[in-house]
């Protein structure tokens, strides 16, 4: 299990990475139904929000995302509590795609996203790696921004049922 090393002001937290397998799709789901409701509703809609679960958390969906896409999930621990996860896949050398990274509510601004960020940079040391982020979602873009990522291009994705994610591509470069 890899830790994460936190600063003094964060002394009492112990954050740990601990890399997901199928055995934790359960824990992932229910942590991205608590996430995507509080920040989503606003920004996509109820009916979206429900949508954006049903594909991309569903037990099919995330068993595909981890055993024939390879994309590499790590649930975020803070004193054995989960507290969020991040999806992140390898596309060729040294480029990488972060798919998924959320911390939930009553821990952000405490400086853990930066420091898993940081630590999955020392785990995996790419040369750049890109996301995609509403462009509605000005929480996150700071995050990004505040982690040195750049705004790539705007794309907007059609993802089915009438439903589009209007989306900022980011990159950041090693």
């Amino acid at each position: 299990m890899d830790q994460v090393a936190v600063s003094p002001e964060y002394s009492t937290f112990m954050l740990k990475l601990q890399k997901a397998s199928l055995n934790d799709i359960s824990v992932i789901q229910k942590l991205a139904s608590e996430i995507w409701w509080k920040y989503y509703p606003p920004i996509i809609g109820f009916k979206q929000v429900q949508y954006m679960l049903d594909k991309f958390y569903s037990d099919e969906s995330l068993r595909q995302q981890i055993e024939k896409l390879n994309h590499q999930f790590y649930l975020i621990i803070d004193n054995s509590k989960t507290i969020g996860f991040i999806s992140i896949q390898n596309q060729r050398k040294g480029k990488f795609f972060i798919h998924k990274f959320y911390v939930l509510p009553q821990k952000s601004n405490k400086g853990i996203g930066t420091k898993v960020f940081k630590r999955i940079v020392k785990m995996f040391q790419p040369k750049e790696i890109r996301l995609t982020v509403n462009r509605q979602n000005y929480k996150a873009i700071n995050f990004y921004f505040k982690n040195k990522f750049v705004i790539e291009k705007a794309e907007d994705f059609d993802i089915g049922n009438g439903f589009f994610m209007n989306d900022f591509v980011m990159v950041w470069k090693g």
